[in-house]
């Protein structure tokens, strides 16, 4: 039976208001009884309306202005469970998969965030990124559910509250692409292991995106940020090499590093380098894939 107590789920959405209403249906059709809030993160097409009115039982949060994935933190702050799995409004999870992960980790009280195999499109098919993290090269812990990993998929991860907030959540500069390696460099940083958990299922409909390549230059960003404020300076200067060197980042360099550049104020006053066992896991993912992607998940 479920315990809505152990669990609730934080859904964060901006001006795609009828993506995030059959979210919240697919939910409900669940019965599952978790307790959902939704952060409208600045939305300007009547989100907040739209969902006080057909779903009241939801807890409704709106931000004046958008604040990228560190909206998702205020969700977290809001909840009361221990757990919280985030959907977003694109996303769902599979009949029973969160009562599965709330066994899970009662069971595995030093995992911060349990990784879900995510399911992607109408034909439900295993997300590539699911293989990285199968193969994740970081074994060696007794008394975990899974391989762990040293990134994610927002959309098909649970969290622990605890260990979420003591390291700040998602970082408030990032906005959304990935956002998740800086948050799970932290959480390992601290003790708290990701772990990639395949039998816990997310659902992952995702729609079409626009040609601007806007997102593309923040995901590059971001990993350049990401090795700036955590990488000791050899390792950071071969990780900035990799990641302009990844295919994705062919025509974004450019513009990739001119948005990097401007985050040079904070990054020097915030850089903290990780601890040598730590630097050594993000080492070993790179060299199970030569540095070669973006964002690290399994393997880097």
């Amino acid at each position: 039976m479920t315990d809505a107590r152990r669990m609730e789920i934080v859904i964060t959405s901006r001006d795609r208001r009828p993506r995030l209403l059959a979210t919240l249906a697919r939910l409900d059709a669940l019965g599952e009884g978790w307790p959902v809030t939704v952060v409208d993160d600045g939305s300007v097409d009547g989100t907040s309306a739209a969902v006080a009115s057909a779903h009241p039982e939801a807890t409704l949060l709106r931000l004046d202005a958008s604040r990228g994935a560190a909206a998702r933190n205020l969700g977290v702050r809001r909840a009361s469970a221990p757990y919280v799995a985030f959907c977003d409004d694109d996303s769902g999870w599979a009949p029973d998969a969160l009562a599965r992960a709330v066994e899970i980790l009662d069971d595995a009280p030093t995992v911060g965030v349990l990784v879900a195999r995510v399911l992607t499109g109408r034909n439900r098919q295993v997300d590539p990124i699911c293989e990285q993290l199968a193969a994740s090269p970081l074994l060696g812990r007794t008394g975990l559910p899974g391989p762990r990993v040293l990134g994610f998929l927002a959309c098909g991860a649970v969290v622990r509250r605890e260990a979420f907030l003591a390291v700040g959540g998602f970082h408030p500069r990032f906005g959304i692409g990935g956002e998740e390696e800086l948050l799970a460099v932290d959480l390992a940083v601290q003790g708290w292991w990701c772990c990639y958990v395949p039998e816990v299922v997310a659902i992952h409909e995702p729609a079409a995106r626009s040609s601007s390549g806007t997102r593309e230059v923040r995901q590059i960003r971001n990993a350049l940020w990401t090795a700036a404020l955590r990488r000791p300076a050899r390792p950071m200067v071969r990780r900035g090499v990799d990641v302009l060197a990844a295919p994705a980042a062919k025509g974004r360099r450019g513009a990739a590093l001119a948005a990097a550049a401007r985050g040079a104020g904070f990054l020097l006053a915030e850089r903290r380098v990780v601890p040598p066992h730590v630097e050594a896991d993000l080492e070993r993912l790179e060299d199970r894939c030569d540095g070669a992607r973006l964002n690290r998940l399994g393997c880097g």
